[in-house]
């Protein structure tokens, strides 16, 4: 693990593979509870399967990193906006941005909202681009079971303030006004390849989600879709998204090499 200092804030940090100035760097956004040690053992797989370095990183008010003030409903704008920032504290120079859930949005708003020529491509898994009945089900779901004490003893040991953590994330979403949140607006200025991959038993939204991706992307869309699998993909079936991801980022890179 390293520290990186963005905006005066400390952001827990952690790098696989070889330096940025190697080879290119995958990027990992976690999702709305997540942190470095929550991606697991996927980093250092994707290191291998595209022999790119991997850079993660935990949010303000995420795993070891400072804690954060009240968190606002723009939250997922906020931190897109911030990442340039981070990108430039890790000196990282061509990326391809994969982000979970949140970290999806906050990819993708990133990508919408400014030209940024070391993003070559955005990897999305179970993005959210507008607010569904599931999500908010699934959240009111968490909910309980973070009140019943079994979600905090899970997220406890990756969190320095799991209550804060959780909290920030879930007063937000059940908020009334937090209804109307939605990123469609930016899908059309993405200039670059998407992937999409989602579970088809996602429990925070449905294959909407990916749709109104795919409709409303200017630049080329693959999407995998993954039976059975739930939020988290890449844990329910981590052959099929590391094949995906790495299939994708080969194509990506190669054609940018060929390119210059």
């Amino acid at each position: 693990m390293t520290r990186l200092v963005v905006e005066g804030v400390g952001l827990e940090s952690a790098w696989w593979g070889p330096a940025p100035e190697q080879a290119p760097t995958l990027v990992l956004l976690h999702e709305g509870l997540g942190s470095v040690a929550l991606w697991r053992d996927i980093p250092a797989r994707l290191a291998q399967a595209t022999e790119c370095g991997v850079f993660a990183y935990s949010r303000q008010g995420h795993g070891e990193s400072d804690p954060a003030p009240a968190r606002p409903l723009s939250y997922m704008h906020d931190e897109a906006g911030r990442l340039s920032a981070v990108l430039d504290a890790a000196g990282v120079r061509r990326a391809v941005l994969i982000g979970h859930s949140d970290g999806a949005s906050i990819a993708a708003i990133h990508a919408g909202s400014r030209y940024d020529a070391r993003v070559r491509g955005l990897v999305l898994l179970a993005p959210h681009v507008f607010v569904e009945e599931e999500s908010i089900r699934g959240i009111e779901a968490a909910r309980a079971a973070y009140q019943s004490g079994r979600l905090r003893d899970l997220l406890a040991p990756y969190h320095r303030d799991v209550d804060s953590t959780f909290w920030g994330w879930n007063r937000a979403w059940l908020d009334p006004a937090f209804r109307s949140w939605r990123i469609d607006e930016f899908i059309p200025y993405i200039r670059i390849p998407i992937l999409l991959i989602q579970g088809d038993a996602d429990q925070y939204g449905t294959l909407a989600q990916l749709r109104a991706v795919d409709e409303l992307a200017y630049g080329p869309v693959e999407t995998v879709i993954i039976p059975a699998a739930r939020h988290s993909p890449h844990l329910d079936a981590p052959e099929i998204v590391l094949a995906a991801i790495a299939g994708f980022v080969h194509t990506l890179l190669s054609v940018h090499e060929a390119a210059i």
